[in-house]
């Protein structure tokens, strides 16, 4: 039986994270500890504020301890953050977050050009970090997502056969993953692709399928994000004023606009718990602190526009 769409979504925000890892500027650490207060004062409830990577490497998050720092005192919000292998997992339970994001490429060459592992060990990575959080106090252990990466296409391998996807996910949920979500890194996934894998992978892994991470390189965001939803999924990551890429994929564009996300399950009738203007006022703290950065969405353009008599 096909999976109803859901009544309520959750719009994670992966902003800090995704959106910050490939813009022009490195935003100063009181922005970004401003922009997230807002963000969750627009109803965002959970906010993956960062990356446990190295700095030489992605320099734009090198302070992502203190802004987890800072994230840990909003009541109610889920702090979440990336972690590819165990060194980064230990500093992230350490920080105390929530969520821990592990990514797994389903392409080869994009996995070794982003963590400089292969799917296989990135798997095996996860059950390392897996193993790390069944170790800590019981108070002091985050939720495992496996992001499964460049499951529709990557621009450096090609077609990525849907098989290499259900077979990952499957084994990383295996290596203890809490639930797995599919990205489209690259943004170059379309409508019929995502329902197709979305029944896929569901037929695989269960209630394991979590969500989805959708790029607009090709102007398709939207569209995919609603396949999704059509086949029952409920939680879509965005990033504010559609901020971001993967600077490991040549080519990829910035990720789903969070305000456009809000903006179409509004009209659809689906909660989010998300005040759209507030969201969309947020924009002026990534314009102040990233002057030039492209802000990019549909809906602060037609919220600005005046009303017709």
């Amino acid at each position: 039986m096909a999976a109803m769409p859901p009544v309520r979504v959750l719009i994670s925000e992966v902003g800090p994270r995704d959106g910050l890892q490939n813009a022009h500027a490195i935003m100063p650490t009181a922005a970004k500890t401003r922009w997230i207060s807002a963000l969750a004062a627009a109803g965002l409830s959970e906010i993956e504020v960062g990356s446990f990577v190295r700095a030489d490497r992605v320099p734009h998050l090198a302070d992502t301890a203190e802004v987890v720092a800072h994230a840990l005192t909003i009541p109610g919000l889920t702090v979440a953050v990336l972690a590819p292998n165990a060194r980064g997992a230990e500093r992230a339970i350490a920080a105390g977050v929530h969520k821990i994001t592990v990514p797994v490429s389903a392409s080869r060459a994009h996995a070794l050009a982003n963590v400089g592992m292969t799917p296989e060990q990135s798997v095996e990575a996860l059950r390392a970090i897996r193993a790390l959080r069944d170790a800590a106090p019981e108070r002091s252990r985050p939720a495992i997502e496996g992001g499964l990466s460049t499951a529709f296409g990557c621009t450096l391998q090609g077609v990525v056969p849907e098989d290499d996807v259900v077979r990952i996910a499957a084994a990383m949920v295996a290596a203890g993953a809490d639930e797995v979500g599919l990205s489209d890194t690259t943004g170059i996934g379309n409508p019929a692709q995502v329902k197709r894998l979305v029944r896929r992978v569901r037929a695989e892994i269960g209630h394991h399928l979590s969500g989805v991470h959708l790029h607009d390189t090709r102007g398709l965001a939207l569209a995919n994000a609603f396949a999704a939803w059509e086949e029952g999924i409920g939680t879509f990551d965005g990033s504010l004023a559609g901020l971001g890429g993967c600077p490991f994929a040549p080519g990829a564009s910035g990720n789903a606009v969070t305000e456009d996300l809000v903006s179409m399950f509004h009209d659809l009738g689906v909660e989010t718990g998300i005040d759209l203007d507030r969201l969309i006022a947020a924009r002026a703290i990534l314009a102040e602190a990233l002057p030039g950065e492209a802000l990019h969405g549909a809906a602060a353009k037609w919220r600005a526009q005046p009303v017709a008599a």
